[in-house]
């Protein structure tokens, strides 16, 4: 009977096995036991891939004999990666270490550097020897005939290197994400770009264009017809989803500004790129060295301040600033030297907010201060100077000497100041309860919920332009450093036309902890000391204690 027993158990064991062996067989689940959910992709990215009809191909250059930090991006790189196959079949993975032959390393890194990939050069000397090391932390995705370029590292000008690889590993999904965006849907939003109203020429934002152009549809529209046919010119650009402003330098008519209005009563979006003091860097290049600050009126002031900000006729100096580029010492002795410029703001980002969550210093020139007003409207600040800043009004002569002075740092005492804010609900109208300057039908005195972002220098969307050819916006060619506003001119597009909540990945938050490698170098000694002795100190306690239990047990 108890033989029985012990049968029947061992056969319950066993078959048991076998079901958890066929369940877990056909019954595939992940748990992501992480408290920051990093291994969870949202509803958004999961939609992207879910009905794929073709193989979605990606090559992930991110090998190699990396730095703990980039091993830890790899890391990441990897698990994100898996969570999107586990939602296709469709994707398919290749790692390639671009520098691993060495037959055919530089025409990798001059192919891929021509793409549009640029390494990064590690520098390592924890050995007290320096060497460098070139990485490649980019990525393509491929679907049918296209092909985008990942970013896989976020990089700084400000951040030391593990907190860029923070940054980088908080921005993974949305990387991803927002390139299958791409490659998986059609181009749906139309953007206007006005003109008319002595905006910048094409050639002078034409990284933006080019930038914003593989997701969106892109039209030039000016108001020129709004004299002769209001309505139809309203109508017209109402089949528009957005529209840019690009530094307008010509005042708008009573008539443009209905048809703007009526534009944003009616759910478009805008956004504005505009100063209220004229003085451009370039008018400072003559026999003088200086020019004079005069106020600009673009007849837009009722317009903002119903709308439920106010941009300053003011100028914004900041001691946290960009260099300007001068020619500094005489004759055979002169030399082109960096020195900071305080009319040229490092703007710095709201962090809580997924359009500037870890993106770059913004670069300004000659900016104006926004004052928000109290109007219903939600109001979120983007951009701000350092608390270091101060005031100069209009009419006041700037002269590239001043450069070369040391500033009264107790004057910058204004703290920040507004340099770009988003506003967001609905809006009233800017001739609610006043005589239309033209009768319109279907005139609107309240709008549907719509989105604005103002940005008060029109130089934030400028690239330089170098023998009539466009350059990056917001690489400084002089000194070599990269500034954030492409990316912020981007994430701001896609914000204001986001409506399926991608944008809203970026605000992912993800905490990683790295070791203090300052403090590794100082305490290596001790503990490649405590490693080698403790364990043969413990050996030798073990066997003397273990020789002298033996002899008192058996003498």
């Amino acid at each position: 009977m108890k033989k029985n027993k012990t049968l029947i158990y061992i056969l319950a064991v066993i078959i048991g096995l076998i079901i958890v062996n066929v369940i877990s067989s056909n019954i595939y689940k992940r748990f992501d036991l992480t408290k920051d959910k990093r291994y969870t992709l949202s509803k958004v990215s999961k939609s992207l891939v879910e009905n794929l009809d073709a193989p979605l191909v990606i090559d992930v250059f991110l090998e190699g004999d990396f730095p703990s930090e980039f091993r830890l991006l790899r890391t990441e790189v990897r698990q994100l990666i898996e969570e999107f196959q586990l939602q296709s079949d469709q994707i398919f993975i290749n790692y390639i270490n671009p520098i691993e032959d060495e037959t055919i390393r530089e025409r990798n890194i001059q192919e891929l550097t021509k793409s549009g990939l640029e390494p990064y050069i590690n520098t390592d000397n924890s050995t007290g020897k320096v060497t460098q090391e070139i990485i490649f932390p980019w990525a393509f995705a491929s679907y049918k005939d296209q092909t985008v370029k990942i970013p896989l590292l976020k990089r700084s000008i400000t951040e030391d290197l593990p907190t860029q690889i923070n940054n980088s590993v908080q921005s993974l999904e949305y990387a991803f994400a927002d390139a299958f965006n791409k490659l998986v849907k059609e181009k749906s939003k139309k953007i206007a770009i006005l003109k008319g109203n002595g905006e910048l020429g094409d050639i002078y934002i034409q990284d933006f264009l080019k930038t914003v152009q593989p997701y969106y549809n892109l039209a030039p529209f000016t108001l020129d017809s709004v004299a002769t046919n209001l309505e139809g010119t309203l109508k017209n650009l109402e089949s528009y989803d957005l529209i840019v402003a690009a530094k307008p330098s010509e005042a708008f008519t009573e008539n443009e500004k209905l048809v703007l209005d009526q534009y944003t009563m009616n759910g478009g979006k805008s956004l504005w790129l505009t100063e209220a003091v004229i003085m451009d860097k370039d008018s400072l290049y003559n026999d003088s060295g200086s020019s004079v600050s005069i106020m600009r009126d673009l007849n837009l002031k009722d317009f903002f301040f119903k709308y439920g900000f106010r941009i300053n006729p003011s100028l914004v100096k900041d001691l946290y600033s960009a260099p300007i580029m001068l020619a500094i010492g005489e004759g055979s002795q002169t030399q082109m030297q960096p020195i900071q410029w305080q009319y040229s703001p490092l703007a710095k980002s709201n962090s809580e907010n997924a359009i500037t969550k870890n993106i770059n210093l913004v670069k300004y020139d000659f900016a104006s201060p926004i004052d928000t007003l109290k109007n219903g409207v939600k109001k979120t600040i983007l951009l701000q100077s350092s608390p270091q800043s101060k005031l100069e009004g209009a009419l006041k002569t700037i002269s590239l000497a001043d450069v070369t002075k040391s500033p009264d740092e107790a004057s910058y005492n204004k703290g920040p100041q507004n340099l770009a804010v988003l506003l967001e609900g609905e809006f009233t109208s800017v001739y609610d309860k006043r005589i239309l300057p033209t009768k319109i039908k279907d005139f609107k005195s309240k709008s549907s919920p719509t989105k604005m972002v103002i940005i008060s220098d029109g130089d934030v969307i400028k690239n330089e332009v170098i023998r009539n050819r466009p350059q990056e916006l917001g690489f400084d060619q002089l000194t070599g450093k990269a500034f954030g506003n492409k990316e912020f001119l981007l994430n701001t597009v896609n914000y204001l036309l986001d409506d399926t909540g991608l944008i809203n990945i970026r605000a992912k938050e993800i905490n990683i902890a790295f070791l203090d490698s300052e403090k590794i170098k100082e305490s290596k000694g001790t503990w490649q000391l405590v490693n080698i002795a403790l364990p043969l100190a413990l050996l030798a306690v073990f066997g003397f204690a273990f020789n002298y239990f033996r002899k008192r047990k058996y003498t």
